[in-house]
């Protein structure tokens, strides 16, 4: 959840419709745990699209740091 937090936190994202509403997490989930190429991309769920990709090759994010606010949960 923190990774999540991190990443989508500080937008505005409307209860209906919006980002995580109608997306399929293959869509939005690879930017919350890994950094895009070195092109600036990442698969997007889209089968076509994302042939080009080897998962295992995407740098994992990393956690956010311990104590950071996106923690909602304590230890």
């Amino acid at each position: 959840m923190a990774r999540i937090n991190a990443r989508y936190g500080g937008l505005d994202i409307a209860p209906y419709p919006d980002l995580m509403c109608y997306e399929e997490p293959a869509y939005w989930a690879y930017g919350v745990f890994h950094v895009p190429d070195a092109a600036g991309r990442l698969p997007c769920g889209d089968e076509e699209h994302d042939r080009r990709f080897d998962v295992s090759s995407l740098v994992v994010r990393p956690v956010p740091a311990p104590g950071s606010p996106v923690w909602t949960l304590t230890e």
